[in-house]
């Protein structure tokens, strides 16, 4: 991760009311996030996520610990200031619709913000354009579709040009339709913003997230990348690779690979070929020797795929209870 994180959150804690009776919602959360990163937040209901947010976004001020903003704490900026740097799309988008076209809905927040005529056509109609919304331009935004609905308000985000961006929940009550389109806007604003998705559809975050990191009874119990994640908590990195050829041979040829560990056959599921499990050593990717063994052998490989947990089953065992990020790994994600 970047050197100059554009968000850090430092031991951060919040508690509602005062003294022994006080609900300590977080408890020493921490982690940064660099420029043009997609990251998600995900954690069970009750969990904190939606108080984090508020503490990043300045709506609520940490009771414990510390967030900055392009290196600046959010205690020293004003909430006018902090939306600024930070676009929030609410999970029910609808609450911040309140003009009669999308042009004026964009418009909106730029008058407030004191651009000139000039500069907000610019903007509107370059937003506009990167949302694929120019035709819907004098539509009321009631009107459109869930979809398009939440595309206006994440235009009206993206128009202010804020340093970070975050999502809660974008996807809710979409249309498979939609769920893409909103998703592949979301990989979009990922090459020029940061993007912070708190989802708990996690096919989704898994499509679209480089990182995931993940909220339980106020605390932060992982972070990494989906892959990472479930390797760590596999606790192997094994491939189920079937291939055409004879079996002895094919598994002789298997095990003289580089760095593997272990290889089990699995039979044969198909006339000709056989399955077989390849674990390799830790943090080795086998996929580009296995394609070359292959090929200088005659091996067709006719189905290959990892044996690595979902992310689904990552996130059930993580908030499960009993498994906390080992210390080395909360130090690494600071940094």
């Amino acid at each position: 991760m970047s050197t100059s994180p554009i968000l850090r959150v430092e031991e951060l804690g919040h508690s509602y009311g005062r003294g022994p009776s006080a609900l300590r919602i977080l408890d020493g959360i921490g982690f940064e996030v660099g420029r043009n990163q997609i990251v998600s937040l995900v954690g069970p209901s009750g969990c904190g996520k939606s108080t984090l947010l508020k503490n990043i976004t300045g709506l609520l001020r940490p009771t414990q610990g510390d967030v900055y903003i392009c290196g600046q704490n959010n205690k020293e900026i004003s909430v006018a200031g902090i939306s600024k740097k930070i676009g929030f799309v609410l999970q029910n988008p609808d609450r911040q619709l309140f003009a009669d076209t999308v042009d004026a809905e964009i418009a909106y927040g730029l008058k407030n913000a004191g651009f000139s005529p000039e500069e907000i056509k610019e903007r509107i109609d370059t937003t506009l354009e990167s949302v694929s919304l120019t035709d819907k331009r004098e539509e009321f935004p009631p009107a459109l579709s869930k979809g398009d609905r939440a595309k206006v308000v994440i235009a009206s985000v993206i128009a202010m040009r804020p340093d970070i961006i975050i999502l809660d929940e974008p996807t809710v009550g979409l249309d498979p339709k939609q769920i893409i389109e909103i998703r592949n806007l979301v990989q979009n604003l990922g090459r020029s913003h940061t993007v912070i998705l708190s989802s708990h559809i996690l096919p989704e975050v898994q499509a679209v997230c480089e990182r995931v990191v993940v909220i339980n009874n106020g605390r932060l119990v992982a972070d990494g990348t989906p892959d990472n994640l479930s390797q760590e908590m596999t606790g192997n990195h094994k491939l189920i690779v079937r291939m055409a050829g004879r079996e002895q041979e094919i598994r002789s040829g298997l095990l003289g690979l580089s760095r593997v560990k272990e290889v089990a056959s699995l039979g044969s599921k198909e006339p000709g070929a056989c399955d077989f499990s390849v674990e390799a050593e830790p943090g080795v990717d086998l996929r580009r020797d296995l394609f070359a063994l292959a090929s200088r052998s005659g091996w067709p490989i006719l189905g290959l795929k990892n044996n690595d947990l979902t992310l689904e089953d990552v996130f059930l065992r993580l908030t499960g209870g009993g498994y906390e990020m080992p210390a080395g790994k909360k130090e690494a994600a600071k940094k």
